[in-house]
């Protein structure tokens, strides 16, 4: 179910990064295990603090002196490496989720309480709102209420008596009567 899956990306602003003394102390080299690392801490919340452990998981040798370099960004215990800025994004992400569904459900009341007090109002007339996945439609109306095209079916006509539809008499004026082209023929009159 989708409200299950772990966020799939953090947030990260490369001037906060580039501004740390840490960082930037560090080569290339130690850039990319500290990225590697922090990837890895992300999708599986936490890494294997062993070296040989550690080594497998990345597949690179790891040395003690590479984990020294980049330990200021993490929290390193006898069987773990965590990442608790990462830990925190996720936990603010989660709390965020849960307050969106939460809004999400009381809307979702709100509006199923109107939708059942409109369901009771339905023989005034008045047109309602059908729950989804009833099978019927999003809007009914009600049966006894005739449409105007319903009531004036067949009544009016565009054409005069002499059976000439007022919309083409104007639209198509003979040339000498054209106002556009004064006989000219300018594709509004038969000219």
């Amino acid at each position: 179910m989708a409200e299950n899956r772990k966020p799939p990306a953090y947030q990260e602003y490369a001037s906060h990064m580039l501004a740390n003394i840490s960082f930037r102390s560090m080569d290339l080299a130690q850039r990319g295990l500290l990225y590697t690392m922090r990837l890895e801490c992300w999708a599986n919340e936490s890494l294997p603090s062993n070296i040989d452990t550690l080594s497998n998981v990345l597949g690179q040798n790891i040395k003690p002196e590479h984990i020294k370099a980049v330990q200021s960004f993490f929290q390193i215990d006898e069987s773990t490496i965590i990442s608790p800025e990462l830990n925190d994004y996720r936990q603010h992400l989660e709390e965020r989720r849960e307050k969106q569904s939460r809004g999400g459900r009381k809307g979702a009341n709100k509006t199923n309480s109107k939708a059942r007090s409109s369901d009771k109002t339905e023989s005034s007339g008045n047109l309602r709102v059908s729950r989804r996945g009833s099978g019927g439609f999003l809007v009914k109306s009600n049966p006894e209420k005739q449409s105007q095209n319903q009531r004036n079916k067949g009544k009016f006509s565009y054409k005069d008596e002499d059976g000439v539809d007022s919309l083409d008499s104007e639209l198509y004026k003979p040339a000498s009567e054209c106002d556009r082209c004064i006989g000219e023929g300018c594709g509004w009159c038969d000219g």
